[in-house]
């Protein structure tokens, strides 16, 4: 979606040190967040009480969330739709 309103953010829950080595080797190019990030007193996952990896969360334009749920091809399905809406393409377009 390079060139589209679309952003992918990552939250990683592996040590540091393996986190960066597969940034690097899966070539991830989003941002990418530590778990419990360094001085923070509680993890990101507690904070939005995810249960599952990966869990995905789409908002669209007001923040609202539009899906959450550990079913990537729906959050892939809800984010394109969210989207083309606003370029303006039909729903599913």
């Amino acid at each position: 979606m390079k060139g589209r309103p679309f952003a992918l953010i990552g939250v990683n829950s592996d040590e540091l040190g393996r986190a960066r080595a597969a940034v690097k080797e899966n070539q991830l190019n989003w941002r990418n967040f530590q778990d419990q990030p360094q001085g923070s007193p509680t993890k990101i996952s507690e904070d939005w009480l995810l249960n599952g990896w990966p869990t995905i969360v789409v908002l669209d334009e007001a923040m609202r969330v539009r899906y959450r749920g550990l079913d990537c091809h729906e959050g892939t399905r809800v984010a394109r739709e969210l989207v083309a809406a606003m370029d303006g393409e039909p729903v599913g377009g």
